[in-house]
């Protein structure tokens, strides 16, 4: 999975699982970029490149293309849950979910130069309906069609979608004391008797952008527990 000489764009990098794909990247050899809506605030900008990138904002992608050039491969890592019960939906939170998830990984497709593979992310939820996560699980759905059609349409970029399930990425941390108990739970319930890492995922990032023959695809990361 050497990556020498090659470009990577790791939108959402600054932070969690987008972080440690960018490190594992750069660990690797690559030229790595970070896209961030405030690329000021990211800290871990060694030998990475920052430049600003927002998903809900077309202008934003298409002068970020502009300044980044030809890339060999795009992970976008972005969202903007908006977890509430569907009575009580804000119209305005549900387009910007489906603008980071969806719609601003189209607009990635539509103005960079990508000249090997896009890698998108869903999430378990989609396969896992349940209350207050409507939203969620659509938009989490509706990336592995994205990556079905982009792959069809880009060809011969290949175009995939990682579903991670349960990852230690940090999202639970503001669970304080009861997070332990949080991914043991979550653990219990997978076919491997363990939580994910950031390991897990930033492997598989990589894989994808060196897994040549792989296109149109949903990896789920998430130890066999879809449902």
């Amino acid at each position: 999975m050497e990556l020498t000489r090659q470009r990577v764009l790791v939108i959402g990098g600054g932070k969690r699982i987008g972080a440690a794909i960018a490190r594992r990247a750069r660990s690797k050899g690559a030229e790595v970029i970070v896209g961030a809506r405030n690329p000021d605030a990211i800290h871990d900008t060694a030998r990475m490149q920052a430049v600003r990138l927002d998903l809900t904002d077309e202008a934003s992608i298409a002068a970020a293309a502009e300044a980044i050039g030809p890339i060999d491969h795009v992970v976008t890592t972005g969202s903007l849950p908006h977890d509430a019960p569907v009575r009580e939906l804000d119209q305005d939170l549900v387009i910007r979910a489906f603008q980071a998830k969806v719609i601003g990984p189209l607009m990635v497709a539509k103005h960079l130069d990508i000249r090997a593979s896009l890698t998108l992310f869903s999430g378990v939820v989609g396969w896992r309906p349940g209350p207050g996560s409507t939203i969620k699980g659509i938009t989490n759905g509706a990336v592995e069609f994205a990556a079905r059609h982009l792959a069809a349409n880009l060809t011969p970029i290949r175009v995939n979608a990682i579903s991670p399930g349960t990852i230690d990425s940090g999202l639970w941390d503001g669970k304080g004391e009861q997070k332990a108990e949080f991914l043991r739970a979550a653990a219990a319930r997978t076919l491997v008797g363990r939580s994910g890492t950031l390991d897990d995922v930033a492997d598989t990032a990589l894989w994808l952008m060196t897994a040549g023959f792989v296109s149109g695809e949903t990896i789920h990361i998430e130890g066999g527990r879809r449902s």
